[in-house]
């Protein structure tokens, strides 16, 4: 069976980081594909570069999606989710989604700790939007984006250990969330420097799309209608047609 990675930041060692960690943990029979977007923000940091990464998201799928058993969006946010499911005859998954749900089982209340300060109000709006705001303890940013955090991470250990830190005692997180393609790998640097639970959000949402390999796909309660088109790629103009 194979896991779609897709990664909509155009940052192709991003890409190939995911898929070596994806590697890693895969099960016996499991394969593992990255797919970059043609286009878009080297590294999400901002709404607009977040709203152009949701068609990045739609038009990796439609190029390399198609023997996909189930497909993760790995970018924290998870850029263009609901409308990915609308079109997937397979599980799909975010990783913002699916590690909000594996905190929301393991805690009360959890934090969120992710790079670049527009990401605060950007994560803030995505948890309430999908139900997890009464669950949600605070979202807190450092300043280096989650693409700088990733060029030097030694550099941003003490931030991050600092407001992972805030999140439980100013905040009464009881989990903490590493959210960010970015961050993927210092959740376990972090972990014993913290007084609760660390979850990386990229290994967490990983775990997540192999446990849901073979399943129903993921419905959103409404089917795609099918439209006319102009201006997109010859793949995604065919799976909107």
């Amino acid at each position: 069976m194979k896991l779609l990675l897709i990664n909509a930041n155009t940052t192709e060692a991003i890409t190939d980081r995911l898929v070596a960690i994806a590697q890693g943990l895969a099960p016996p029979g499991m394969t593992v594909a990255g797919a970059t977007g043609r286009f878009g923000a080297r590294y999400i940091a901002s709404r607009a570069a977040a709203a152009v990464a949701e068609h990045a998201t739609l038009d990796a799928f439609a190029q390399q999606g198609g023997d996909a058993d189930a497909v993760l969006i790995a970018c924290y946010g998870d850029p263009a989710l609901d409308a990915l499911r609308e079109l997937s005859s397979v599980p799909v998954l975010g990783l913002a989604d699916a590690t909000a749900q594996e905190a929301c089982r393991i805690a009360r209340r959890f934090g969120v700790v992710s790079g670049g300060a527009a990401w605060k109000p950007m994560l803030e709006e995505f948890h309430q939007r999908r139900g997890y705001g009464e669950r949600l303890s605070g979202v807190r940013s450092i300043v280096p984006t989650g693409g700088d955090i990733a060029r030097d991470p030694d550099g941003a250990v003490a931030s991050l250990m600092k407001t992972c830190r805030d999140c439980v005692t100013l905040d009464g997180a009881e989990a903490v969330v590493l959210g960010g393609a970015g961050l993927a790998g210092l959740a376990a640097r972090l972990a014993p420097l913290v007084p609760v639970p660390v979850l990386c959000s990229v290994e967490t949402g990983i775990r997540a799309a192999f446990a849901a390999m073979g399943h129903a796909p993921i419905g959103v309660g409404t089917a795609h209608t099918p439209v006319e088109t102009v201006g997109l790629s010859d793949a995604l103009a065919k799976r909107l047609s």
